[in-house]
């Protein structure tokens, strides 16, 4: 089985515009895709805090890269997600399908060392490379968004992960 590139789910606005940390994430993918041995995997589906839109997160994502040029064969079903640890779990369920021996995690630099924890225990037996691309919101933005994923890892291994 080919490569699968998980982009995990970020906020797009009540119309389905990608956020830009989406589009950033997006990009990275149409950056490393590679049709010869990789297959597309868009997560997200609803959340307050995220997507509520008509359509699932997955199929904005799942538009724009058609949009910029990646056919529609090369992405598989959705992981309608609406957290973190959805995105794995319901990822994992979609990587034991198609029999998936690697998988290319693309989410943003804040968020990596979150997503190395749940993905690496979820995902554990599946080689594994993460990417997290840049973003250009402002400081104040990021110090919140940075703040949530020290309080979350600090849960996380307090606590244990939940699915």
């Amino acid at each position: 089985m080919k490569n699968i590139i998980i982009i995990l789910g970020s906020p797009n606005s009540s119309k389905g515009r990608l956020s830009k940390i989406a589009i950033g994430r997006a990009k990275k993918c149409l950056e490393i895709f590679n049709p010869a041995k990789d297959m597309i995997l868009c997560t997200g589906g609803f959340g307050l805090h995220f997507n509520i839109s008509k359509q699932p997160h997955a199929d904005h994502l799942k538009r724009y890269l058609i949009n910029n040029g990646i056919l529609e064969n090369c992405i598989l079903p959705f992981a309608n997600s609406s957290n973190t640890v959805e995105d794995a779990t319901k990822a994992k369920e979609i990587l034991l399908i198609y029999e998936a021996k690697e998988a290319t995690i693309i989410t943003t630099i804040y968020h990596l060392k979150r997503v190395q924890l749940i993905f690496d225990e979820i995902l554990a037996g599946i080689e594994k490379k993460y990417f997290g691309v840049p973003n250009n919101m402002s400081e104040k933005s990021i110090l919140k968004f940075e703040k949530h994923e020290i309080n979350a890892i600090e849960g996380i291994l307090r606590d244990g992960l939940y699915y």
